[in-house]
């Protein structure tokens, strides 16, 4: 139950979307593609110093949008990038990545090395993931879900795909209050489960109710939002407005973004 609410709490963070932050301050439709130039800039780089510069940056935009640094760092360090670094665990072994060896060593009678330039493409795609990661979390912890849907329409996102994710954002929350009441309710009308058949039995029969009532209220929900008027648009209060730090922003994120190409091509030549 501590990973559920991990999760609630990783997902759901709308206190610091509501703080007097830089980040927070800004336009969201600005703030979108400011956050998808930098990630641009971190797909087409090759560079890893430029890689650590913009991840410098995710921490230093944290912090002056006044988000707890350890919060920050535990929801981007976890997960993703930490899967994505035993994904990059085979990349080190000369099978994959002939070169200088640093370090051999025995694996059922198989001779095994680590090479510098396994080492050396396995951190640059851990930072790569890591600072996207950052970023991502950076757009997602600053902006009000409804503000961003609204934004992403702005960008011609497909409707679908917008209409989806506002629904998956509010389902997640209410599946996850389900499973916390359910084991809570199991638990104390059962306590601790020795047999292993019967746990079994218990989480199946709770998936097949929560299914049910997932069918059941999906509908409900549906035909709720028909008859208050929902035609698939993100409907929110609020109305953009920029200013001239916004544009400011934008600029210093279009030249970053050329920085990062012109360094590249330097690099090639």
């Amino acid at each position: 139950m501590s990973a559920l609410s991990f999760l609630k709490d990783s997902v759901f963070s709308d206190e610091y979307a509501g703080c007097r932050g830089f980040l927070q301050a800004r336009d969201t439709r600005f703030k979108v593609a400011i956050i998808f130039l930098l990630l641009l800039a971190v797909l087409f780089s090759k560079n890893i110093y430029f890689l650590i510069l913009l991840y410098m940056l995710c921490l230093f935009l944290a912090m002056f949008s006044k988000i707890s640094l350890g919060f920050f760092l535990k929801r981007t360090w976890i997960f993703i990038p930490l899967f994505s670094f035993f994904i990059a665990l085979p990349a080190l072994l000369d099978i994959f990545s002939p070169g200088r060896p640093v370090l051999s060593f025995n694996l059922a009678g198989i001779t095994l090395r680590i090479t510098q330039q396994g080492i050396a493409g396995a951190v640059f795609f851990f930072v790569r993931v890591l600072t996207s990661v950052s970023l991502a979390a950076l757009l997602v912890l600053t902006t009000r879900h409804y503000a961003l849907l609204k934004a992403l329409r702005i960008f011609r996102v497909p409707q679908i795909f917008v209409m989806t994710m506002g629904m998956c954002y509010r389902y997640v929350y209410l599946f996850i209050e389900i499973i916390e009441n359910t084991y809570l309710a199991i638990k104390s009308r059962v306590g601790f489960v020795h047999s292993v058949k019967k746990g079994q039995m218990i989480v199946a029969v709770n998936i097949a109710g929560l299914w049910q009532r997932s069918y059941i209220l999906h509908d409900r929900v549906y035909s709720a939002m028909l008859s208050r008027g929902y035609c698939g648009e993100p409907k929110a209060i609020d109305e953009f407005n920029s200013d001239f730090k916004d544009w400011i922003s934008l600029t210093a994120a279009i030249l970053l973004f050329s920085a990062g190409l012109l360094w590249q091509s330097c690099c090639l030549s």
